[in-house]
């Protein structure tokens, strides 16, 4: 048995109930894990409101870190001791579970367990959005919303080193300063000016190749309007609510793309995880993308994570400890 954060019904951050659940043993395929660090992402709110249905009751939580409790038969990859990390699987809010071995990666000696649990999901999503969504160069001109957030502040980073200039929306003035000294080549705070206007008179009217919109219902209009011909906007994120119905005469002048990407189809196989990973790892251990865990909290008390994430308090990465 471990205690766990188990959802019974959708609501607010009261739901996320701390009980005993049963860790199983691990079966043909599959590894057991004590968990050390759990990462905290703005899905995990969705979930527990109900955003993106469950079959309840559910434990949410789609990264963590920890080490190797119980290998299963046929795993001949990962042993008893190993430390390791993942992206994907529901139920990392725990303290133990157990999950398939092939979606699990061993971490390299030069990444600790914290560090690894608060940049799984964001930097493979990252790494999608930046090689496989729309494949950004030297030159391009990218838009990331919530720029000083746990994804932005790596997206700053990463495309940054493809050498792209980079453009970001933020909340604050302290936020603003945080993304510019991760790669931001200019901050804008939404709070003051229209973001897409601002774009535009940065790229002296043609617009962004890409704009990587995390908000949704907010943003998602006038991240299309400061595209730039062929460009494309990824809406991977909807934290200020669902994305508005799409009039495609809006995509016609300019012959502009859409797309709705999400990080289950960009790690549906072990090699798209090694490749992601690896990529990831080693920006990580060669210091080009420098990970932020900015808050933790144990993770019995999950729910004053999630209120301080709701709120847009948060910088960078938050993990939860258990």
């Amino acid at each position: 048995m471990a205690k766990a954060l188990v959802v019974h019904e959708y609501g607010g951050p009261e739901v996320l109930s701390w009980e005993e659940v049963p860790v199983g043993v691990p079966g043909p395929g599959q590894v057991s894990i004590r968990h050390t660090a759990v990462g905290l992402n703005m899905a995990d709110t969705y979930r527990r409101r109900g955003v993106y249905p469950l079959k309840l009751p559910v434990i949410v939580g789609s990264e963590g870190a920890g080490t190797v409790e119980a290998v299963g038969a046929g795993v001949d990859t990962l042993a008893v001791g190993d430390r390791v990390a993942y992206a994907g699987p529901l139920g990392s809010y725990a303290e133990a579970r157990t999950v398939a071995a092939d979606k699990i990666v061993r971490l390299p000696d030069g990444i600790d367990d914290r560090t690894a649990a608060a940049m799984m999901l964001k930097g493979l999503t990252v790494h999608y959005l930046l090689h496989w969504t729309r494949k950004v160069e030297a030159g391009d001109t990218v838009v990331i919303h919530a720029a000083a957030g746990g994804v932005g502040l790596i997206f700053c980073q990463w495309a940054k080193h493809l050498g792209a200039t980079v453009i970001g929306t933020v909340g604050s003035d302290e936020k603003a300063g945080l993304a510019a000294a991760h790669g931001c080549d200019h901050p804008i705070v939404y709070t003051r000016e229209n973001f897409a206007d601002r774009v535009l008179e940065i790229t002296g009217g043609e617009g962004a190749h890409a704009v990587y919109d995390s908000i949704g219902a907010d943003t998602f209009l006038d991240s299309i309007r400061c595209l730039r011909p062929r460009g494309t906007v990824a809406g991977f994120g909807q934290a200020s609510g669902p994305f508005p119905d799409l009039d495609t005469g809006l995509l016609q002048q300019g012959s502009k793309f859409v797309t709705r990407p999400g990080l289950g189809d960009h790690i549906a196989t072990r090699g798209m995880i090694e490749t992601a990973a690896g990529r990831l790892f080693d920006l990580v251990e060669r210091g080009v993308v420098a990970i932020n865990v900015n808050q933790d909290w144990p993770l019995s008390e999950a729910a004053e994570a999630h209120r301080a994430i709701e709120s847009r308090v948060t910088t960078g990465s938050t993990v939860l400890i258990p």
